[in-house]
This record gives structure tokens, C-alpha cells and sequence, in this order.
């Protein structure tokens, strides 16, 4: 796992309800420009962390719908994840085979608020994978990972997943090599659990 995606419509109110959840102060992200979002950050250490995926104000409306449904979120929640990998083109070759679209890879990048730009390799996040309980993959390339600047103020424990073609699911995860539990539910779901200053804390 690299990180998690908690999306809300309203940065505050995503940093409210992490923070409050939580027992923790996020951490200044930044802007992905061009995308319409900004987000702001949890780590859990060196290699990992989650980030709260906002509408940006300060951005005009993107030309296409903003990343994770953000256009349509009704309510915030934990929409996805991610994982890191060396071999994109592979992972979506194997997903194509499989059944499962993980489409095209692109270079990303947000702006840090020192003013430095963070940039990537990734899978396409707007790609439906199974409602978002199929992660999406991302390359650093040389650059530092987000969370080894980020304080570990919580831990991340371990996460799993729900959808109504569970059996399906459980498949992908396994030729995409991702050891993860499915259970049966009525709609995509993902939930994370958390070592956090208030105990151990599951989000979804």
C-alpha cells in the first residue's frame, strides 16, 4: 500500500472528520493543477500515508470530471488506494488480460506549498476498477516520497474490501498480485484500518 484516497467535497470537512476521527492535525499538501483538487496530508510512515482529496476553489473548473467522483460525492469517504510499483505497463497488461481496465499511464504532479513540484507515473485514477476497491499504481521515479517528509502520526494496520461480485474481485487482486480480503456487499466499499492517538480506528 502506498497511500489511501479520502475524498470530500469541502477540504475542511474531510480534515475535520480525519482530524476529529483520528485525534491528529493533517499536514499542508498541495494543489494538483489542472485537476480541479488539492488535498492534505496523514503519514504513516516513510513509504506511506493518505490523502484528503478536495475541490479546489482556487482552480478553475477542469474540462473533464474531477478525479474519484468528486463531482457527484455526495458525502465524504475513503474512495480508494494505491499502490507502488516499477512495472505500470505490466500491471495493466495483466489487469487487460484479466478483465479488469486499469487503463493508460500518465506523469503527474502536484505544486508542494514551498513552491517545489512532486512528480509521478500512474495508472489511470479515473478508471472505474471495480468501484474503487481496485487500487490504482504509481510510480515516484527519482522522486522522494510524499510520506518520508510527513511526521508518522498514525499507522497504517491493514485494509479490505467489499463488492457485490466479490468472487470476481478476489481474482483481479490475485493476478494483479495484491493479497488482499474481499468480502461479498452491496456496493464497492473499501475500509482501512488505522493505529491512531485515539486506538485503532477503521475508515471507509
Amino acid at each position: 500500500m502506498d497511500h489511501l484516497v479520502f475524498v470530500a467535497r469541502d477540504l475542511d470537512v474531510g480534515v475535520r472528520a480525519i482530524e476529529e476521527s483520528f485525534g491528529i492535525l493533517t499536514a499542508p499538501g498541495g494543489q494538483h493543477l489542472g485537476v480541479g483538487t488539492c488535498n492534505r496530508l496523514v503519514g504513516f510512515g516513510a513509504d506511506q500515508y493518505m490523502e484528503i482529496v478536495s475541490v479546489d476553489p482556487d482552480q478553475p473548473s477542469p474540462d473533464r470530471p474531477r478525479w474519484f467522483g468528486l463531482d457527484t460525492l455526495l458525502e465524504p469517504r475513503l474512495a480508494t488506494w494505491c499502490v507502488q510499483s516499477r512495472d505500470l505497463e505490466g500491471l495493466v497488461e495483466r489487469g487487460l488480460a484479466a478483465g479488469i481496465d486499469l487503463g493508460v499511464t500518465s506523469v503527474g504532479g502536484r505544486e508542494r506549498p514551498d513552491g517545489s513540484t512532486l512528480n509521478w507515473t500512474v495508472t489511470n485514477p479515473w478508471a472505474d476498477r471495480a468501484g474503487g476497491v481496485i487500487p490504482f499504481f504509481i510510480d515516484w521515479g527519482d522522486t522522494a516520497h510524499p510520506g518520508a517528509g510527513l511526521a508518522a502520526s498514525c499507522s497504517f494496520l491493514g485494509l479490505r474490501v467489499e463488492h457485490p461480485e466479490a468472487e470476481e474481485v478476489a481474482r483481479w487482486m490475485r493476478v494483479l498480485g495484491l493479497d488482499v480480503p474481499v468480502l461479498e456487499g452491496e456496493a464497492p466499499r473499501v475500509i482501512a484500518t488505522i493505529e491512531t492517538p485515539r486506538g485503532v480506528v477503521e475508515v471507509s
